[in-house]
């Protein structure tokens, strides 16, 4: 058994484009894990092995990978950048120690790396920094430093300054041994040596490293007094307090370099084994209820020695059959043992272990607290689902995903395609649990619901690629919602009399607008049991059944209160199914009384432009009812934050590019629903009655 203190869990994250396959790959390099390095712009990359991701240079899943460095084992994730895939991010912090953030150092704190970096803060996830591309035009390593501070409200503790910048970039200045690192222009990582700090340098770094110190030394009363009082702390105490700070998410040890020209990742490495923590220095995972999801107080405590609990955080189907990925928090899982899945409460018997190396692996016997593997062949177990000991049966806090924006309608080609497509789907949708698909029961059609048009992209080119099921696809519909602008106090009754014991139940009750994300609220004020308590449930359930499907569209409808005040029963007829069937009556008699309106998506865009084009750009957002909220100019062009209607924003990135000569970026993610505009909320429910008519 390894000793756990040498293991680091870790993810590599950040925007697009920012260089994070870029720096996996030279990681693994550095460690021995591959003998020649891939890159991504030819789509040799190691852990982008889909086609879809050679193609476009884009990560779209996250890789597992594990590789050594000075005698510690470090378990990798490379995860995507690109916003639509955020669920994958969100998914492997759930499982890691520590983390690389990467930034790009031209482009900066970019719209991406801000939601990764506050997913990494929800999860409480130590980090180190890395500031990639100084080689690159328009690179500036403190700029970006500024940004971490302003934009992501975090504390770098810079360690290591650039020597040169863009084409005379040659190393780094390593602050707290006061040494510099060079490399040669043969770009191999090893041809480095270390020398005096150049003396265009010496200042500054001095000035850093009183910096760095007064900053690590806040971690220790006694080392802070010591050294207020004149006396230096010793390069392992500063070292024990820089590993302090960073665990406790106090300052983030901020680095630079340049991964594709093979310049500092050795001392992101270092930084990793020194400073990033080992699965016994975080906080053990809470247990939770496994029917209210409530946790009981009870954590799964990182020992070999423990019960079994592990957590399952990946699916993925390849050519050796379905894998799942697990990271097990506490005891020992053994080739052949069964476990428990408490979600589902069946047992499974594990087959196949393996250690994963993008989509290479070799075979496990066994594996312990700590560790992240993948398990062949498991049949009932989805994304977030516990394994855990049968005889102690226990829930690990399960994961929470965001609600698709976007649908599209899919149909095969040729009728043979329809198996095909339903087994195809049926393993997509375990691998991604932000992929959600329907059958429309009226039309037939098979909607496919996503996070964003190049999510459903990707999804269709696999479908095509790798399960052969040639589709035809419709237009992508906007996921529009209703709700009411109104009180409206109203009554129902339902009575019903034929031959034997008949149905009856009144309901008196106001319906009115609730509050902006509060769903649906139900409570009774009845006295005087003129409605007995034991149909409270059977009302709220009728009530709530109907909310999927609102007056106008058909849409489903989102933030509605309904007061119970008043109603009335017989002590012969009433029952629970009166009563629901009242509650279903009462719903479509009232909403359209209620003010209903159309509400849509709006999402939050972020757009980055050369300055000679901004005037262009905004006025294209105001054309697709933008609201533009700030502006921020850069280096090398302008961020523009705006909100814009999801139902304006299809084929934006190729009127962008047309717009920018090919130079602008944007990323969305969705904020909030709003009112429609009239016209709008006209055509819409003009086109779901002629759908309805034409049925």
């Amino acid at each position: 058994m390894t000793d756990l203190a040498h293991y680091r869990n870790i993810g590599i994250f950040a925007h697009v484009d920012a260089g994070k396959t870029t720096s996996t790959e030279r990681i693994l390099k550095l460690t021995g894990k591959i003998h020649k390095t891939g890159e991504v712009h030819d789509g040799a990359a190691t852990t982008d092995f889909m086609d879809q991701e050679a193609e476009r240079g884009i990560t779209i899943q996250s890789a597992a990978t594990t590789c050594f460095w000075k005698d510690h084992r470090l378990n990798i994730i490379d995860t995507p950048g690109h916003v639509d895939f955020t669920v994958e991010v969100y998914r492997s912090l759930k499982v890691l120690d520590g983390g690389v953030g990467v930034f790009c150092g031209s482009g900066g704190v970019e719209p991406q790396s801000e939601t990764n970096w506050r997913y990494a803060n929800e999860s409480e996830v130590a980090r180190v920094i890395f500031v990639n591309k100084l080689d690159r035009m328009g690179a500036d390593f403190y700029r970006v430093v500024e940004q971490v501070k302003k934009v992501l409200g975090a504390t770098p503790l810079v360690m290591t300054l650039p020597i040169g910048i863009e084409d005379d970039f040659k190393g780094v200045v390593d602050v707290l041994s006061q040494k510099a690192f060079i490399w040669d222009d043969t770009g191999l990582p090893e041809n480095y040596e270390v020398v005096d700090i150049p003396e265009d340098l010496v200042e500054k770094a001095a000035e850093y490293r009183e910096q760095l110190i007064e900053t690590a030394v806040e971690q220790d009363d006694d080392l802070m007094m010591a050294y207020m009082e004149g006396e230096e702390p010793s390069e392992e105490q500063i070292k024990e307090c820089i590993r302090k700070g960073t665990r406790d998410l106090a300052f983030f040890p901020t680095y630079c370099g340049s991964a594709f020209k093979n310049k500092g990742i050795q001392l992101v490495l270092d930084a990793v084994v020194d400073y990033l923590p080992s699965p016994t220095e975080v906080d053990a995972q809470p247990l939770t209820d496994k029917d209210t999801g409530e946790p009981t107080g009870e954590v799964a405590t990182v020992s070999a020695d423990e019960p079994l609990r592990a957590l399952a955080f990946k699916i993925m189907d390849d050519r050796f059959g379905a894998l799942t990925f697990i990271r097990i928090y506490s005891g020992v899982m053994e080739k052949g043992m069964t476990v428990l899945n408490s979600y589902t409460g069946k047992t499974e018997r594990i087959g196949r272990m393996v250690e994963m190396h993008a989509d290479e692996r070799s075979e496990l016997e066994r594996a312990q607290a700590g560790d992240i593997i993948a398990v062949v062949g498991m049949k009932n177990v989805q994304t977030g689902h516990t394994l855990c000991d049968p005889n102690h049966e226990c829930t690990l806090e399960p994961m929470i995903f965001p609600e698709p924006v976007i649908s599209i309608a899919v149909k095969p080609k040729d009728k043979g395609g329809t198996e095909k497509m339903g087994v195809a789907i049926g393993k997509m949708v375990a691998e991604d649990p932000s992929f959600i698909v329907e059958t429309d029961e009226d039309s037939g059609e098979t909607i496919l619901k996503g996070m964003g048009e190049l999510h459903l992209d990707i999804k269709v080119d696999i479908l095509k690629r790798t399960y052969g099921v040639e589709l035809e696809v419709g237009q992508p519909q906007v996921a529009y919602r209703e709700t009411i602008t109104q009180m409206v106090e109203d009554s129902y009754t339902h009575k019903k009399q034929s031959g034997g014991s008949g149905q009856f139940g009144k309901i008196d009750y106001r319906i009115k607008p609730g509050e902006v994300g509060s769903g649906f609220k139900f409570e009774s004020t009845v006295v005087g049991g003129n409605v007995p308590k034991e149909f409270f449930p059977a009302i709220e359930k009728g009530f709530k059944g109907m909310m999927d499907q609102g007056t106008l569209a058909g849409f489903p409808v989102l933030d509605v209160e309904v007061e119970l005040f008043d109603g009335g029963f017989h002590a012969v007829d009433s029952s629970a199914v009166a009563f629901e069937i009242a509650a279903k009556g009462a719903f479509r008699q009232s909403i359209p009384k209620a003010g209903p309106q159309l509400i849509e998506p709006i999402m939050k865009v972020d757009v980055f432009t050369p300055d000679d084009h901004v005037g262009d750009v905004i006025g294209d957002l105001n054309r697709r009812r933008g609201m533009i909220k700030d502006q921020e100019p850069g280096a090398t062009g302008v961020r523009i934050k705006a909100d814009v209607p999801l139902s304006e924003m299809f084929g934006y990135i190729g009127h962008l590019r047309t717009i920018t000569s090919g130079r602008g970026q944007f990323s969305m993610e969705f904020s909030h629903y709003l009112p429609c505009p009239a016209q709008v909320s006209e055509t819409v429910i003009a086109e779901a009655k002629a759908k309805r008519e034409a049925k």
